[in-house]
Formats: C-alpha cells, structure tokens, sequence
C-alpha cells in the first residue's frame, strides 16, 4: 500500500512538471533571404481570417499594429540596406505598420519587444510609406520576397485581400569591393609580418619575396621600410637608400598614428645606407703636351 502511495505520488509530479505543446490559433514562422552579401530575417506568427473582416475590423486603419500576432514581428538585418527609400543599419528591429484605406506607414522600431500598447515613436529606426493594393485572398498572414537580384528585392505583407509591398535596395557591388580591398590590405599586412619574420632570421630570399607580395597589395610606410632593410642587409644599398627615403615620405602622410614609433629607425637607416653609397669616381682629363 505504501509503495503504490509513493508511485501515485510521483506519477502526479512528472504530471504536473511535464511540458504539454498544442496548437496555437497563431503559429510562429520564419521567413530569410540572401541579397547579394546580405542576409536578412524575418520571425513572426501567421494569424488568419476565420471568417473575420481584417482590415477595418481585426486591424484597425490609422493605426499602429504589430503587423502579425502575438509577439512583435522582428526583422534582423546583417548589413545597412535602403527600405522603401530609407536607410536602416545593420540589427534587429521589431516591424510595426499603419494600414489605411490607401497605402501604409511601414515602421521599424529598435525596440523588438514592444506591442502596440508600449511602441515608442522615439525608438523608430525608419518609417517610410509603402504600396498597398488589392490582391487575392490571403486566409494566413504572410510575408515574403520576391523579385530578388543581388542588390534589391521586394518585402511583401499578405493579409485577407491586401497586399503591402516595401522596394529593398543594398549597395552590394560596394560592399564587395569593400571586402575584397580588406582582404587585400589584410594578406598585404600577413605577408609584410611574413617578410620581418624572415628578416629577422636570415632568410633575405624569402623575406624579398613576402614584402614584394605585400608592397603589391599597397605601399604603407612599413613594407617599404622593410624592403629597405632587407635590400641593405644584401648591401645593395643603391636600392636600400630611395626606398628608406620613400618609407619617410610615407610615414609622414600616415594618419594611423603608429609611424612615430618607426621615424628615428628609419631616418638612421637613410643615414647609414647614403654613407655606404658608392663614392663615383672622380673624372680626371689627360692635360695636352706643350709643344
């Protein structure tokens, strides 16, 4: 008897700590798409008509709605991108929208946990105005893109017989030329720390070889000033001593700040290797015997 107490016991509390899922009238989706470099993200919950008058009735015209059901609809963005002819940065934004008889308010608001009794106009990233027309019945909430290239897309809003589109522009042919010069200035950086290294141990073939991939990457003050240094440890100061010189130039017109840490080395380098520049020979003229 006591043992069947003890088992009714802690039958009831698995019961009662167990984790029971059911439907929700409102369930979540999620919706993503790559432009060009850019990934963007939508989360939200789809609700449906029922029968119900939506607009004007379930969602109010004049408005601000969640723009879906239950928790914010947030939309994640990894790059900068123009959205109905607005920029918005890079991040996480809760999608707010304002429908009317005619076209809508589209928001995006920096606070992803609002609702439409705590949204803030304040905390508004981007508001801009967006197409809205007449389209097919819509029974579930839906948004989606379409109409993508690697640099735009449209954002669509489905709902019962309205359909609110917003044009995306990304500046992608900007972005990449951005990211494939800061990987070159990147491996000019690795290969120029390449050519110290063997430098400093010796190996002047290799560390001719790494600072020349790195110079043509882009000339800094630095890759020149160990290019010099290691042309002169081969004494070939003739080359050693215009690259020392132009490694100064550099340095002086460098905003980044580090320079003042390499002057005094490199204007004793253009001292030591215009002191070891061969000496051309003097140029004497046989005098005319007198007659």
């Amino acid at each position: 008897m006591k043992k069947l107490f003890l088992g009714l016991i802690l039958g009831l509390s698995l019961t009662a700590n167990a984790q029971i899922r059911l439907p929700q009238p409102s369930p979540a989706a999620s919706v993503a798409q790559t432009i060009g470099t850019t990934d963007i993200s939508i989360k939200y919950s789809r609700p449906s008509i029922k029968g119900r008058e939506i607009f004007g009735g379930v969602v109010a015209y004049d408005k601000v709605w969640r723009t879906g059901a239950n928790a914010a609809t947030q939309i994640t963005l990894s790059n900068e991108i123009t959205l109905g002819g607005k920029k918005v940065a890079a991040g996480s934004y809760a999608i707010f929208s304002i429908p009317t008889k005619g076209d809508w308010t589209l928001i995006l608001n920096k606070d992803i946990t609002a609702t439409e009794q705590t949204y803030s106009p304040e905390k508004d990233a981007l508001r801009t105005v967006v197409k809205a027309v007449a389209n097919a019945k819509t029974e579930s909430f839906t948004i989606d893109f379409s109409d993508v290239t690697d640099s735009t897309a449209n954002l669509n809003i489905y709902w019962a017989d309205k359909k609110a589109s917003a044009p995306i522009a990304i500046e992608t042919s900007k972005m990449a030329e951005l990211a494939i010069n800061k990987a070159i200035t990147d491996n000019a950086n690795s290969m120029r720390t390449a050519a110290e290294f063997f430098l400093g141990k010796g190996k002047l073939s290799q560390a001719l070889t790494a600072v020349n991939a790195s110079i043509a990457g882009g000339e800094t003050f630095r890759n020149v000033w160990v290019k010099a240094q290691i042309l002169s440890k081969s004494e070939n100061y003739a080359e050693a001593f215009p690259l020392a010189q132009k490694a100064l130039a550099l340095g002086n017109a460098d905003t980044s700040g580090s320079f003042s840490f390499f002057k005094d080395a490199i204007e004793k380098g253009i001292l030591d290797y215009r002191a070891k520049l061969p000496v051309a020979a003097p140029v004497t003229t046989k005098k005319k015997k007198a007659m």
